[in-house]
């Protein structure tokens, strides 16, 4: 029986990945990765030349059950996300789930490393023995009822994702349902050259990210 790594990337900052993690690519059979083109760039800053399969939400059975064959054959199976830690915010859990369940007696191995979420909260200046991660905040279907029921939330702070493409719609959505007075922290491109970490009220977030800054990858909290 092989083993299933599930590998933690840099969010952005190359060197933040662990002599473990590339250990473990190096030694790999196959990386499954959301997308190659990101996840080869990281390959070939380390030199790190192992075959990268995609892996994604919209992978069809016919995927599983041919990593599941690979595993059983004692192969060496590594899966990372675009950025970050797999199953977080993104489809690895699908295939942890697929895997416990067809393949029981697989090992499982988690190489822990760089999340959007913790690295914000660090730095977030705020308690956190416990909060709500939301993830991505729906794109259209049941987007109004999402920030409505974010009241509701007795277990604070609340954290979420968010894309440039929708960054505004969210900080005016989270305007009308807390008050634009509500202060909140949002981390912009985290670990990367233009990082931002903004504290303040969500109108003064609504101008602070715009133009040049309304672009990168964005975390929210919402005390």
């Amino acid at each position: 029986m092989g083993i299933l790594y599930i590998v933690a990337t840099p969010i952005g900052n190359l060197k933040d990945i662990t002599l473990r993690a590339l250990e473990v690519l190096k030694g790999a059979d196959l990386i499954l990765a959301e997308d190659t083109r990101v996840s080869q760039k990281l390959l070939l800053h380390y030199e790190i030349k192992k075959p990268v399969r995609r892996y994604d939400e919209y992978s069809q059975k016919s995927i599983y059950e041919e990593i599941g064959e690979r595993l059983n054959r004692g192969e060496k199976v590594v899966l990372v996300s675009d950025a970050g830690t797999p199953g977080i915010a993104d489809p690895g859990s699908k295939l942890v789930a697929y895997m416990i369940s067809r393949l029981p007696k697989l090992k499982i191995e988690p190489i822990p490393g760089p999340s959007a979420l913790t690295t914000l909260v660090s730095a977030a200046g705020i308690p956190a023995n416990e909060f709500t991660f939301l993830g991505y905040p729906p794109h259209k279907k049941g987007r109004e009822k999402f920030f409505r029921s974010l009241q509701g939330i007795k277990v604070r702070p609340v954290i979420l994702y968010e894309s440039p493409y929708r960054i505004q719609k969210t900080l005016e959505s989270l305007g009308q349902v807390f008050g634009h007075d509500r202060e909140v922290v949002v981390g912009r491109e985290l670990t990367k050259m233009h990082e931002d970490i903004f504290h303040g009220p969500i109108a003064e977030a609504q101008k602070y990210f715009t133009g040049e800054k309304e672009k990168g990858e964005f975390a929210l909290i919402i005390p």
